[in-house]
Order: C-alpha cells, then structure tokens, then sequence
C-alpha cells in the first residue's frame, strides 16, 4: 500500500494572504505541518509533499528539506490540490492524505490513525475527530462568538459513520443542563482538518462540480455526501491544546498565547 501525504498550501487566502509562510512563534505555519507530517508518516512506502501555486511557497518547502509540486491556481480545494499533486508521482498511490496546510496543531496521532484506517479496503475515505469535553465545547462557543466559521463539528454515527460536518455546533444539546450534571461525556465532536482517501474516491470527487451546500458551508467534504461516498471517522486523543486552524490574524494571537503559556508542542 503506497501512501502519498499532500500538504496543500494555497497563496491566496482571503483572510490571512500567503498563510502558509505566516510565523507562528517564529516558525512558519508550512515548516510546522511538515515536520508534524514527518512525525506522523507509516512505513517506507509513504511519501511527502507540498502542492502549491506560488513559487515561494514551494522555495520555502525546499529550504526546509521537503519536495514541492506546482499545480494549478484555479484549483478550488485541498482535495483537488491533493489530486494534482498525486498525478504527479511516476505510479500513482494507493491512498492519498491531504494533511490541511493551515491546521499544524492538530493531534500527532491523527496521520497515523487515517492511515490504518484506510488499510481496511472497504473504507474509501477517513478522517479524525476529537471528543470535546464540556470544558472544550463552553471554549469552541466562545470562539465562534467572534470567528463563527472556524472550527468544524461532526455528527457521527456509533459505528463512526460520518452523518454531516457543520461550521455550526452540532448536534444542539436538549437538556445541556441534566447531562452536565449526569456526569455523561460531552456528545460533540470536533473535525480534524486531514483526509485520507483512496485513489479512485479522490478522483470521483474531483470530477464532481462543487455542491451547493459544499458552497453554502464552505466544507469541502460534504461533496463525498452528494456523491453517496461514505466517510468513515477515526477518533484521537485530542492536540496538548485545542487550535482547529489557522483561519485569521486573531487565530495566530491566540496560537502564539498558548504557545507562551503551554509550551510549543510541535516545534520543528
């Protein structure tokens, strides 16, 4: 089973331009996805690279010992950029991981995890999600009071079936207030920005034109849905502190604050 990690790293985000070499605690946000991709990659047969559309971005790949491809600027996601990078390789892999560029603390163990997932044939995509604590979701409110589309919550079947992904809070909790003092897990998960897919999945979803709810949520995932591809969720442990992604200015603030409180979990 060849694996191929595509760490996509796009110029042009609206919100934080050319956020792949913005610093976080002196360490640019590409430089800290790869070494935590490094840490995470199975086995001989697996490989890693960098797809992106701005040579300085891919300059910066290679100062830091990590292969870089260009793809095109009109791609419209992280998926797609995956693909064009895996069509790359001189034999396509069996299993291509698009490890999200702008997510570098996420949990250490969440690469490994969709891994051995996808070593079951009959899974044709995976991805990782944490269980929040209570004291974790109170924390995600408080964030989307003032970033409301950053971090993304999964609701999942007891068998790990993936139901739907939402940029709002989901399931919303009846009762919150008993099953606090029950003493029962929080119900809410949170996704991890990373997916593994097989081969053929991956092209199915490229061929695919953009869902009109993959639009009106901005999750590219929820493409798979439209499509009758299942995604299977793997859960890990969650990150020493929870950051979802790297979206804005105020992202990287409170990145840098944990880091000076906590300790830097990552650094390369």
């Amino acid at each position: 089973m060849s694996v191929l990690v595509v760490i996509p790293a796009r110029a042009g985000s609206t919100r934080l331009p050319m956020k792949p070499l913005r610093a976080i605690a002196g360490v640019t946000l590409l430089h800290r996805t790869i070494a935590l991709a490094r840490r995470g990659m199975i086995g001989d047969a697996a490989s890693l690279v960098v797809a992106t559309d701005d040579a300085r971005i891919a300059d910066h790949a290679a100062v830091v010992g990590c292969a870089a491809v260009m793809t095109d600027c009109a791609i419209s996601s992280g998926s797609g950029r995956a693909l064009a990078a895996a069509l790359t390789a001189p034999t396509p892999p069996s299993i291509v991981i698009n490890m999200q560029g702008d997510a570098p603390f996420q949990p250490a163990t969440a690469l490994p995890a969709v891994i051995a997932a996808l070593s079951d044939s009959a899974i044709a995509v995976a991805t990782p999600v944490v269980r929040l604590t209570w004291s974790a979701l109170d924390s995600l409110r408080a964030h989307k009071l003032i970033e409301p589309f950053s971090g993304t919550t999964c609701v999942r079947a007891p068998n790990g079936r993936a139901h739907w992904f939402s940029k709002t809070i989901l399931p919303v909790i009846r009762n919150e207030a008993t099953l606090r003092a029950s003493g029962a897990p929080c119900p809410i998960w949170r996704h991890v920005g990373l997916y593994g897919y097989r081969m053929s999945a991956l092209q199915d979803f490229e061929a695919a034109p953009p869902s009109s709810l993959e639009r009106l949520e901005g999750l590219e995932q929820l493409r798979f849905f439209d499509l009758d591809i299942a995604i299977d969720t793997v859960e890990v442990t969650p990150a020493p502190f929870d950051i979802s992604g790297i979206d804005t200015e105020a992202d990287i603030a409170r990145a840098e604050a944990m880091i000076a409180l906590h300790g830097d979990p990552h650094q390369p």
